[in-house]
């Protein structure tokens, strides 16, 4: 019996190519020093803290801070709220990791009944914007709220010019001044009440919604709140519409301003 013949065997190639994959799934998705303040944490398994962060170019992200809780660790201090930082993270899933966080400074701190305005403002945020949608115009608004919050600015003129911004921004709410598709501009010398998905009309005494002046109207779009009777009529109005836009959820720190500061 013939033995065997063994053929020679050409050496087995690996395709290194196909063994490694994309550089581009390779590459992790990250963001470098991105201007930004904490809104809202909460502990996140023993060490952690998820963070909901407001950044400039970002809008509102949720990130996970990795042993911000240990006593040493470097995030502890920092990830306070109406601090302005640069924030670093990466990651492509719904809650990035947070890379590192360092105070900025520039603004004073918000101290006493103005520390819960800010608050009231950081809810407002979370509860109203989407994640991952960005608004540079907001989020400078929002610095200077704090800034004005800070120096002892009337508190409710500061929280209206903010909440106001935030509807236009958010793309809920429209001119002040324009009645519905005809574009005719309000009268200051007569009274509407405002829809919230139409905008204004013409009050009517079977009117249930809160009713206002045309020049208070023209006031708000203007930015300006010197006259008392556009401080209350725009406190009601907004208190309105933020109610409708928010789908009966309850504002904790609107409720509490209103308490003790009738803001």
């Amino acid at each position: 019996m013939d033995a065997a013949v063994k053929l020679p065997t050409a050496p087995v190639k690996t395709n290194a190519r196909a063994t490694t994959r994309p550089a581009v799934a390779e590459r992790e998705h990250r963001v470098n020093a991105q201007p930004g303040f904490v809104l809202h944490s909460y502990p996140y398994k023993e060490t952690s803290l998820i963070v909901e962060v407001f950044a400039r170019d970002y809008g509102r992200v949720p990130v996970v801070a990795k042993g911000a809780k240990r006593p040493h660790s470097k995030l502890r201090g920092v990830l306070q709220t109406f601090q302005p930082l640069q924030l670093s993270w990466s990651g492509k899933s719904e809650v990035r990791t947070l890379i590192s966080a360092e105070w900025v400074g520039g603004l004073l701190p918000v101290e006493r009944s103005a520390l819960l305005c800010g608050f009231y403002l950081n809810e407002l945020l979370v509860k109203l914007l989407a994640r991952d949608d960005p608004h540079p115009v907001l989020f400078d608004a929002y610095m200077s709220a704090l800034n004005q919050l800070a120096h002892d600015e009337p508190a409710g003129i500061v929280l209206r010019q903010f909440e106001l911004q935030l509807l236009k921004e958010s793309g809920v709410a429209g001119t002040l001044t324009e009645l519905g598709p005809s574009g005719e501009q309000v009268d200051a010398a007569r009274y509407y009440v405002f829809e919230p998905e139409r905008g204004p009309r013409l009050a009517v005494a079977s009117d249930t919604l809160p009713v206002v002046s045309g020049k208070t109207l023209i006031d708000m779009e203007a930015g300006d709140y010197s006259d008392s009777v556009t401080q209350q009529q725009s406190k009601f109005l907004m208190r309105h519409l933020l109610a409708h836009h928010l789908g009966g959820v309850t504002l904790n720190t609107r409720q509490i301003l209103i308490d003790l500061l009738q803001l």
